[in-house]
């Protein structure tokens, strides 16, 4: 079992691979319960498609491609916040316009690219063991500075985001404060890139978060509880792709998937089975 355990980490590339993968499990993880918690699904998916431009800027200038990712999901991010700021335009529409162009024009530079189908296949479904030093170092920075300001805003972001009207009590600054959120949001989706890809990043942000729900009543326990389920997650999931030689970012949402799963049957109070069985005991004829 030890050398089970140990075997992979004797290469650098598992070394930093489940480092980049704990950094963004922990991250998405956090980030998720307010993406659960404000049916905010559509618009992590959104977004994760819509820094398609920035990535192929990025390599058709032959840059970082994370660094074209980041650029455009702000952008993306901060014009949502600026068209639905009055009121006019409802966010979920300003998120449908502004997801469509973005992809539309992603869509547009990428068929420029004559091997795009193999340059940029990472980004789309990920590529965790491909993670280099740099890579490593841009997510760790990234994300600590999500999670401080996540620390930092608790308070805020938890009355802005369940309790309007006290906010406006208060007087705070709702619409920036919404508008740093959807940032945040961003930037959690590019840091994910390497590790899950643009079509898995949404399941990482929602399974977590989703499953801690079922577990906890409180926004600061269930997002420790989502944390803990998306280190153990990407940890495991991990393992399994090193050993099963399967994509990585598939696994890892596999095994979150699987965690939520046996949390929904078997949660207490909140549990299928657990109600199932409750009922029984409450009317035993039945």
């Amino acid at each position: 079992m030890f050398e089970w355990l140990v075997t992979p980490l004797t290469y650098s590339f598992m070394q930093r691979g489940l480092l980049a993968s704990l950094l963004v499990g922990v991250l998405c993880a956090v980030v998720g319960c307010y993406v659960v918690l404000r049916s905010m699904a559509f618009l992590g998916d959104a977004m994760a498609h819509a820094i398609l431009p920035g990535v192929a800027v990025a390599y058709l200038l032959k840059g970082n491609l994370l660094i074209g990712a980041l650029a455009a999901a702000v952008i993306v991010a901060l014009g949502i916040g600026f068209f639905s700021r009055q009121g006019t335009v409802k966010e979920d529409t300003a998120i449908g316009i502004l997801f469509s162009a973005a992809l539309s024009l992603g869509v547009v530079l990428i068929s420029t690219v004559k091997t795009y189908a193999l340059d940029l296949t990472h980004i789309l479904f990920g590529n965790v063991l491909g993670v280099r030093t740099g890579d490593l170092w841009l997510t760790g920075c990234v994300g600590l500075a999500v999670l401080i300001t996540i620390v930092l805003l608790y308070k805020e972001f938890l009355v802005i985001s369940f309790d309007p009207i006290l906010a406006a009590t208060l007087r705070l600054p709702a619409e920036l404060l919404r508008t740093l959120m959807l940032v945040l949001l961003a930037l959690t989706i590019v840091v994910s890139l390497q590790t899950v890809g643009v079509g898995l990043v949404t399941a990482m942000l929602v399974t977590p978060g989703a499953t801690a729900s079922l577990l906890c009543k409180r926004l600061s326990s269930m997002m420790g509880t989502a944390a803990a389920i998306g280190a153990l997650s990407t940890v495991v999931g991990l393992y399994f792709s090193f050993y099963a030689n399967i994509a990585s970012g598939a696994a890892i949402v596999l095994v979150a998937t699987c965690i939520f799963i046996m949390v929904f049957l078997l949660a207490p109070q909140k549990g299928v089975l657990w109600r199932i069985s409750l009922r029984r005991d409450v009317d035993p004829a039945g």
